[in-house]
């Protein structure tokens, strides 16, 4: 289904464009080297495509997508949060299996193993972009199909390089050349955030890749990791981890980029078949972050043929007021790191 967007990049601040030389690839480990980086480099590269290898996994053990919520406390502006979203309105996954109104939907992840040439890619907003070091197959998958109107994200996760490459409203231009409104590299073995301010191929400045809900996490009965959601409007204003906001007004009751929203514990997911309840624990375990404007309570998750469309309905019955939006201001071990504090 195609999801219409409010996406406007701000343009960089001169702070942040004064760092931009040292950024693009996301060599830095972004505070402390993760203890299991060594054993995942060693590890031997081979899992069936979209599912997560101990190699390059879409993000580290200690990374906010990995944290745990469901012991934080609520937030004081939990309600109004909420209602800006929707009490009434449903969740929605926003991936499936098949085709819906004649196209894919979902977010096709194209998995590479293999050294892949480098790929030329220009910009719309080349200041808050990483301008070169993409490596992105020829076939690469776009979102709801090539002659789509809506997203148009490109994922690629690079298992020989251990990287994401991550297009907003990507189109090809040739075998090794692509235009994208907007661009990021992220080094799946590093915390490291973009610089404070810079859009992604997300509003928010996040990794797209490693909040998907992906099929085979789904099929092996659990999701480890927070989901990314998108909301109709935003605050004119962000919160670690996000790094850029695309808010409609600076208005506090409207929730802003970074926010984390968790399903109650008081939802009833004993009855739901396998692949919604997959979905319906990870919120309530990890939540969901907030990382787009769009429809409300979008849930957003790959495009695989394996997802069973009937099972995912299930989630359709749970609402807004199902959910809680969670304080987790104390999660932060830097503001330029994604790792979590330790407890």
């Amino acid at each position: 289904m195609i999801v219409l967007r409010s996406r406007a990049p701000a343009l960089a601040t001169a702070a942040a464009l004064a760092t931009a030389g040292l950024l693009c690839g996301y060599t830095d480990s972004g505070g402390r080297a993760s203890p299991t980086a060594e054993a995942m480099a060693m590890a031997p590269a081979s899992a069936p495509r979209g599912q997560q290898t101990a190699d390059c996994p879409t993000s580290l053990p200690d990374s906010f997508w990995r944290a745990p919520v469901n012991t934080l406390p609520v937030h004081p502006n939990s309600a109004a949060y909420v209602a800006s979203i929707g009490s009434a309105q449903p969740l929605h996954p926003d991936f499936g299996s098949g085709l819906v109104e004649g196209q894919p939907f979902g977010i096709p992840i194209t998995v590479s193993d293999t050294a892949v040439p480098e790929t030329k890619v220009s910009f719309d907003y080349p200041e808050e972009s990483d301008t070169s070091g993409y490596r992105i197959p020829p076939d690469a998958g776009i979102e709801n199909g090539p002659a789509s109107d809506g997203d148009r994200h490109v994922i690629v996760w690079d298992r020989d390089l251990c990287k994401s490459y991550e297009l907003f409203d990507a189109r090809k231009q040739a075998d090794t050349a692509w235009h994208a409104g907007s661009g990021a590299i992220f080094d799946l073995r590093s915390n490291r955030l973009r610089p404070d301010g810079w859009t992604s191929a997300d509003a928010a400045g996040l990794a797209i890749l490693p909040g998907l809900a992906r099929y085979e996490e789904a099929a092996s009965g659990s999701i480890d990791h927070a989901i990314r959601i998108t909301v109709p409007r935003s605050d004119q204003s962000y919160i670690w981890p996000a790094r850029h906001q695309a808010g409609a007004a600076a208005d506090e009751s409207l929730p802003p980029m970074g926010l984390r929203l968790r399903l109650k514990s008081s939802v009833d997911t004993s009855q739901m078949a396998p692949q919604a309840k997959a979905v319906a624990e990870a919120l309530k375990k990890y939540g969901a972050i907030v990382a787009d404007n769009g429809s409300p309570w979008y849930l957003t998750g790959e495009e695989n043929s394996g997802w069973d469309n009937a099972q995912l309905d299930a989630l359709k019955d749970i609402k807004g007021s199902d959910f809680e939006a969670v304080d987790t201001s104390g999660m932060q071990q830097s503001p330029d790191s994604g790792a979590v504090a330790p407890k």
